[in-house]
């Protein structure tokens, strides 16, 4: 039996991971997976992708783009969520900031750098005339992090996946100023090179099982129910974010996507300069 170890972050992207598990359909081709969140989000998972701690990771595109290229010895394998991500622009409840222009000079949290709330930031300063040279970072760990730091002051703002925060808008715990979608597919799945060398059938395996229930995962009946209990959200909430999201359905990760994407990178500051994009791919069905 082949044992790999992949990670993502707890939220409702990664519940076909969860229900495939379940099912133990990975078993059933001898196949030993074992899933790992990391709350820590993209920059803990390139971080644990370096130390050999995970195989295979679902991660933030730009993210794992940035670190590949300084030198993540893993591959980008596929898309796994085709549609952006919409990155809610959080304040406090008590916070003096009430428009996304006023936090020009505010500083952010990031959960670590090179994560999606630290890029992000950056395409959002970018896409508000910013100058990005000129932004604050304070490093927060996590969600709860964000939490922390904006309710007691130690930093004005925070970016973080706009469902996944709705209830903390509800609650008041937050204020969301308005949302920053991701100008490319938002989640890929990337694996160690190692890994590619010595497993590349058990790892084709696994995608190949993953991809069939994302096919139809949102026909799953009362999977909007579902997803809302179990991450605590509104109904119509969940029924909002299946309306936008859409998973791959198994399509080859493809040169060109990459290189398009780099090159948005590079003009949103995210990256100094692209690399050929046959470094950062390998296509597992060619």
């Amino acid at each position: 039996m082949t044992n790999l170890k992949v990670g993502g972050v707890p939220e409702h992207f990664n519940y076909p991971w969860y229900t495939t598990l379940k099912n133990k359909e990975y078993t059933k081709q001898d196949i030993n997976l074992r899933w790992q969140d990391f709350p820590g989000g993209t920059g803990a998972m390139c971080k644990a992708l370096r130390a050999g701690e995970v195989d295979i990771a679902i991660v933030l595109t730009e993210g794992i783009i940035k670190d590949i290229i300084n030198g993540n010895p893993s591959k980008i394998t596929q898309t796994f969520v085709k549609s952006p991500l919409i990155w809610g622009i959080h304040v406090g409840k008590k916070s003096s900031f009430k428009k996304i222009e006023d936090l020009k000079n505010a500083t952010v949290a990031i959960s670590r750098f090179g994560s999606g709330s630290h890029l992000m930031a950056i395409v959002n300063a970018h896409n508000n005339g910013w100058d990005i040279d000129q932004l604050k970072f304070k490093v927060v760990g996590d969600l709860q992090g964000g939490i922390d730091a904006l309710t007691n002051g130690t930093a004005d703002y925070f970016m973080w996946e706009h469902f996944t925060t709705k209830p903390l808008v509800d609650n008041q715990t937050f204020r969301r100023l308005g949302d920053c979608p991701t100008p490319w597919p938002c989640f890929v799945v990337a694996v160690r090179n190692e890994v590619l060398e010595h497993h590349f059938e058990a790892v084709q395996k696994v995608l190949k099982t993953i991809n069939t229930c994302t096919a139809d995962f949102k026909e799953t009946p009362n999977i909007d129910k579902t997803l809302a209990i179990r991450y605590e959200q509104q109904l119509e909430d969940i029924q909002e974010w299946l309306s936008i999201t859409q998973w791959n359905d198994g399509e080859p990760i493809s040169e060109d996507l990459i290189t398009n994407i780099q090159n948005k990178m590079v003009g949103f500051s995210v990256i100094d300069s692209t690399i050929d994009s046959s470094e950062l791919i390998r296509n597992m069905y060619i």
